[in-house]
This record gives C-alpha cells, sequence and structure tokens, in this order.
C-alpha cells in the first residue's frame, strides 16, 4: 500500500447528512486531483450489493440480530477484496458511506448486546480500520423525518422509529468518545455547506499530517 493512500468513512443515524457529506467530500478532494473512491456499505461491491437488498428490505423484525452480523460481515468482506483493497493499494483514498463501526452499534451494541461478536468477525474476516471516520452528529427526530421522507424502499432501520434512532445515537456518541483519536464528532444540525467546510479542514489537517 503506498504512503498517500486514505481510507476515510462516515457514520451516523439514518437521515443525518452523512452520505451528503461524504459526496461533498469526495467531490472537494477530487477537485483538487486526488483519486477519490467513493463507495458505501452495506453494498460497494456486486455481491455486497445483492446481500443489501437481503438486509435493507422486508418486514423489520425478518432477521435476527445474530443472522444480520454474518450478512453484514460477508458483504464488507466482498467490498473488502473487490473495492477498497483495490483502491488503496494504488494510492487512491477511498471515502465510504458507513462501514464497520455501523455494524458494532447497529447490530452490535442494541440488539442483544452481541459486540464481541460483531469485534471478533471483525478482526478475523476484515481486519482493518478506517485512518479517519466522521461521526455525523443530530437530533434523532428531525433525522428520523429526513429519512422517512426519502424515496425507496430502503427503510429497514428508520422503520424502526424514534426509541431505536435514539439509542443509535448514544452508541455513535459513545464511540467518538472511545475512539478520538480516529473519530471526529461533527455537528450535522447546521448547513450543509458549513458542515463541508469543517470536513475539509479535519480531512486536510490529518492528511497533512500523515504525511508528514
Amino acid at each position: 500500500m503506498r504512503g498517500d493512500a486514505h481510507f476515510i468513512t462516515f457514520e451516523g443515524i439514518d437521515g443525518s447528512g452523512k452520505s451528503t457529506q461524504a459526496r461533498r467530500l469526495a467531490e472537494s478532494l477530487a477537485d483538487r486531483g486526488t483519486e477519490v473512491v467513493l463507495t458505501r456499505e452495506p453494498g460497494g461491491s456486486p455481491g455486497a450489493e445483492e446481500i443489501r437488498q437481503l438486509i435493507l428490505t422486508g418486514d423489520p423484525g425478518r432477521w435476527s440480530a445474530e443472522t444480520e452480523i454474518l450478512l453484514f460481515t460477508a458483504a464488507r468482506r466482498d467490498h473488502l477484496e473487490r473495492t477498497i483493497r483495490p483502491a488503496l493499494a494504488r494510492g487512491a483514498t477511498v471515502i465510504c458511506d458507513r462501514f464497520a463501526d455501523s455494524t458494532r452499534i447497529y447490530q452490535g451494541a442494541t440488539r442483544g448486546d452481541l459486540r464481541a461478536l460483531v469485534d471478533s468477525l471483525h478482526a478475523q474476516m476484515i481486519g482493518i480500520e478506517p485512518d479517519l471516520t466522521f461521526v455525523i452528529d443530530m437530533d434523532p427526530r428531525v433525522a428520523l423525518g429526513r429519512g422517512l421522507s426519502r424515496e425507496g424502499a430502503e427503510q429497514r432501520f428508520e422503520d424502526m422509529g424514534l426509541p431505536f434512532q435514539e439509542t443509535i445515537r448514544h452508541g455513535f456518541l459513545r464511540l467518538a468518545r472511545e475512539d478520538s483519536h480516529r473519530c471526529v464528532l461533527i455537528d450535522g444540525g447546521r448547513e450543509a455547506g458549513e458542515v463541508a467546510a469543517e470536513i475539509r479542514v479535519v480531512t486536510e489537517g490529518r492528511r497533512a499530517a500523515n504525511d508528514g
């Protein structure tokens, strides 16, 4: 892997604006001449996209927490092999909308206290962490309203309601505190351009420090 490779992820509750901010950062870096691969989870490779449809559509109670963890790990492994590793190996910057932290919070910490299982599978099958993770924080009521207003059938977790989203938010806030060397907490309740500007400043600072 070349020294100028970077792996950046965006995390947060649904509707927090993380997908928009991931796209804006990718566009900003590309405009400055950086090769950027913008991807997402679950998904990001043909096999992982097929698994995405299994996970995110249908009855919210369709899968047990253990089954979800296995599905997410399978999708992530394919994504890693087909998209992330090849991009990093050639020196590209990979920006991913969700990664392992989402599984740690959504399945591992909120649906049966299975965090140890998530971490064990991650260590065995994935084995990498992002260089930088932006945790976009927002009032769950506002975020849930955004998520439910989107078109499409992928409302697997929004359909679980406000109490679930509040639990997820607290999980991400705890993650940001516990892993502060990697995670940067961003207030997503502001105008999108203001949020994007802060993210660019943080990214440039981290990239300069790593390359130096």
